[in-house]
């Protein structure tokens, strides 16, 4: 049974990943690791929220003894920290699907064969229809496997992601799972087809346009910058997730804290009962935030939480 505390002010702790929890190095620090279970030891229900996918953070949450449900694909998903059993999701609509595909894989002249569109599918749900075994992404690539960004490819390679790759989205087998389209490119490519969804769907859909986890440390110009542009139903953001999830367990809403550095942190930042942004945090993310800590280089996510456990915060 876990323990409680008068002093401590809340009872739920939503913890993004990159930029966040995660080193530069995507590593955990010892001391982040010790903080957070403290919290757990005092009753704090500690839930981690990431724009990940459950299989792309599994060996992290794993590292924390996580035993929480966990908010994956910045809001689209709950999954069970253990099985990755889907809780929850906010699928897409099927046509805006194709909408969004279809302008994501036109041609332009910068990218003359279109950009290959991430998927990203509910695999759980993939695996109970009992087609087959499933997929975490279906990309959509003109090209084939080599239409798609460098980056992508070592990242589904790094998380050992299983993919189906397809020249066309009417090969899709289950659309009623998708919870997430996106590209992934340099800055230079992406900004067009950005600026283009943006105006086109407004409205309709969730963006976050940001950077890329990438290997090592690149010398790069900001045009050459990895970004990663993704649309979501309009929905979904991690504090509709993280506040779907309090309701159901019955936690107040003051009485949930969030930290966080980056663009789909923001709503769990503004409207928790305590948003904490990290010292690297972007200004738009950091501007909304009612504390900022250390960043994620001097175990930031450490300091907030032990003044929340001593109830100074």
């Amino acid at each position: 049974m876990r323990s409680s505390s008068t002093s401590r002010r809340y009872d739920l702790l939503a913890i993004d990943l990159d930029g966040t929890l995660l080193d530069p190095a995507g590593n955990i620090s010892a001391q982040c690791a010790r903080a957070i279970e403290r919290a757990m030891a005092q009753g704090v229900r500690v839930v981690v929220c990431t724009g990940r996918g459950f299989n792309e953070c599994r060996h992290i949450t794993s590292r924390i003894g996580h035993v929480d449900p966990i908010v994956v694909a910045g809001g689209a998903m709950i999954a069970d920290a253990h099985s990755g059993r889907t809780i929850h999701r906010f699928t897409m609509d099927q046509d805006l699907v194709r909408r969004l595909v279809a302008s994501m894989t036109a041609p332009t002249p910068l990218a003359p064969h279109g950009h290959a569109a991430l998927i990203l599918k509910d695999i759980c749900g993939v695996r109970d229809s009992g087609l087959h075994d499933g997929h975490d992404y279906l990309v959509v690539s003109q090209r084939g496997e080599a239409g798609i960004d460098p980056i992508s490819r070592w990242w589904f390679k790094e998380h050992d992601i299983a993919i189906h790759v397809v020249p066309s989205l009417e090969l899709d087998e289950h659309p009623e799972h998708t919870v997430r389209v996106g590209i992934c490119g340099t800055r230079r490519l992406t900004a067009s087809i950005a600026e283009e969804l943006r105006t086109r769907f407004e409205g309709q859909v969730t963006f976050h346009h940001f950077g890329a986890v990438v290997p090592g440390t690149r010398g790069e110009t900001d045009d050459d910058r990895i970004l990663i542009l993704e649309a979501f139903d309009r929905q979904v953001n991690k504090w509709n997730a993280i506040r779907w999830l309090a309701d159901r367990d019955n936690i107040a809403h003051e009485r949930i804290c969030a930290i966080g550095n980056d663009i789909n942190d923001i709503d769990m930042l503004r409207s928790a009962g305590l948003g904490v942004a990290m010292g690297n945090a972007i200004p738009e993310a950091a501007a909304v935030a009612h504390r900022h800590t250390l960043d994620n280089t001097s175990g930031g996510v450490a300091h907030a939480i032990d003044r929340v456990l001593s109830g100074e915060w």
